[in-house]
């Protein structure tokens, strides 16, 4: 079975069982091989709150390191717009790696899971 089809059956699985509130949105975390990305989507509205992703930084490298500061970064773009607490999407990843470090910069800038 593909990598990516067995991604995506965890995406929906996941889904099932969580969803973003206007009180708690969803951080949602998206990897490439050259680009992490970060949301905070409300999915009652379907708004996405806010978003950050490594192509938006400068000299930034597809590594921990960087993933960290969009971490940290994203936490700081919420908690500007009033959000304090949200659930973790990992979207089928592996919590490691670069999702681990995201989701630790996060919880340094402020942000509550």
């Amino acid at each position: 079975m593909n990598k990516n089809i067995s991604r995506k059956k965890r995406i929906r699985r996941t889904r099932a069982k969580i969803s973003g509130t206007a009180a708690r949105p969803r951080l949602c975390v998206f990897r490439s091989l050259r680009c992490i990305y970060a949301q905070v989507v409300d999915d009652e509205k379907g708004n996405i709150l806010v978003s950050i992703d490594s192509r938006k930084m400068a000299k930034a490298k597809n590594d921990m390191t960087t993933a960290g500061k969009i971490g940290e970064e994203i936490a700081k773009l919420a908690i500007a717009k009033k959000i304090s607490a949200v659930v973790f999407d990992k979207r089928g990843y592996k919590y490691h790696g670069k999702v681990k470090a995201l989701a630790e910069g996060a919880r340094k800038g402020g942000l509550k899971f």
